[in-house]
């Protein structure tokens, strides 16, 4: 029989047992364990000094108690002591998460995030669900998960763009990229590419500055719009080589780079996942990439900083995010698993024949990086004074 007083559960017999000081009768455990929920361990652990007492004058008395039912006490009260430790160290409390890519199916993001999502889910025994939420470069599926809870079930595929050039690019923005959000690992990294028409008498970067100062402001660059990687890191380069070129920005790298191919566009800076089938098709070529080492791909075009312009570097890069204040302990076993995931060799196949080189860094390691992309990124956006609303 149970009963309640003020809220707190009563066992008729072992609360007379003890009480009285009467020995425990076989009877007086008919009704035990509590009939409590054993997924609220929180209301049954505030008791557990009554479980104790109950076991220890159970195992002193002579009573027909067996010795199977206080073991099995015994057991219970140690399990429901550790379990909220372990179910706390679980780094989803559920059987799905959703993995927010803040841009349109099939465009780089996505392509980054599916076979990271499926091996992600295989070692948390999870369902990852892709949920594309594209719309102001990235910035609205970034808000989205900005004000979701840090539980683990949400988390985001974010990029250089949400996470380093956002910040300064857009006037008003939902979201602080530093505060609203819990870093757990850079997964990706893809170099910008400088591309032109084959027909063009430009191979080298050297060619291409020199032929820009004799023609100063007549060569056009395309990029896939305003603020992006492919724009920025051309401002940059004209910033360090000196010379003129006009910026023409289109609205994604696909209309900016069949107008290359027709010849209305002298050369182009765009991630290299973007021009590279055409690369290796003859159709345009490469001079010249803006990372610290050639790309395994293109192993025979020289980097920028190869090329006299030592230190140059730029690098579209995606990593995974979750709110800010998720739990340590859900931050660090995603970041291990993650780790696993990108050294592994199935993330490395389906990744670097694209251009992209899967890497990795977490924790404090990745909010540093982050810091000083946002620091650079930012000063090529105020220097190019590009806007967004």
């Amino acid at each position: 029989m149970v009963g309640r007083r003020h809220g707190r559960a009563r066992y008729s017999g072992i609360a007379r047992a003890l009480s009285t000081g009467r020995r425990p009768r076989i009877t007086d455990f008919w009704a035990w364990p509590p009939p409590l929920h054993l997924r609220d361990p929180v209301r049954i652990i505030p008791n557990m000094h009554a479980w104790v007492r109950v076991w220890s004058i159970a195992v002193m008395s002579r009573t027909l108690v067996s010795r199977t039912l206080v073991v099995t006490i015994g057991a219970t009260a140690l399990a429901l002591l550790v379990w909220p430790q372990v179910a706390a160290a679980q780094p989803t409390p559920g059987g799905q998460v959703r993995l927010v890519v803040p841009f349109p199916a099939g465009g780089p993001t996505d392509i980054v995030a599916r076979p990271l999502a499926q091996l992600l889910g295989d070692a948390l025994k999870a369902t990852i669900v892709i949920d594309n939420r594209g719309g102001a470069g990235g910035s609205l599926g970034a808000d989205a998960v900005a004000k979701s809870a840090p539980d683990g079930r949400t988390l985001l595929m974010a990029t250089v763009g949400t996470h380093a050039i956002n910040p300064a690019l857009y006037k008003k923005l939902g979201y602080d990229a530093e505060r609203d959000f819990t870093p757990i690992a850079l997964v990706a990294m893809a170099p910008v590419a400088i591309v032109v028409h084959p027909a063009q008498p430009i191979n080298t970067v050297a060619d291409l500055v020199s032929l820009a100062k004799r023609m100063p402001g007549q060569l056009n660059f395309g990029s896939a719009g305003a603020g992006t990687p492919g724009h920025l890191t051309g401002e940059m380069f004209k910033s360090a080589a000196g010379i003129n070129l006009q910026h023409v920005p289109y609205r994604g790298s696909a209309p900016a780079v069949t107008d290359l191919l027709g010849g209305q566009l002298q050369l182009m800076f765009d991630p290299l996942q973007s021009v590279l089938s055409n690369v290796q098709g003859g159709r345009l070529r490469a001079i010249a990439i803006s990372s610290k080492t050639r790309a395994s791909v293109l192993p025979d075009v020289p980097t920028i900083a190869e090329s006299g312009y030592t230190d140059f570097e730029t690098t579209a890069w995606w990593g995974v995010f979750a709110p800010a204040r998720l739990p340590a302990n859900m931050t660090e076993t995603l970041g291990r698993d993650i780790e696993r995931i990108v050294h592994g060799e199935t993330f490395r196949a389906n990744l670097e024949p694209l251009g992209v080189l899967p890497t990795v860094l977490t924790g404090r390691a990745f909010a540093q990086f982050q810091a000083a992309e946002l620091t650079k990124w930012g000063k090529a956006v105020r220097d190019s004074g590009a806007t967004a609303d």
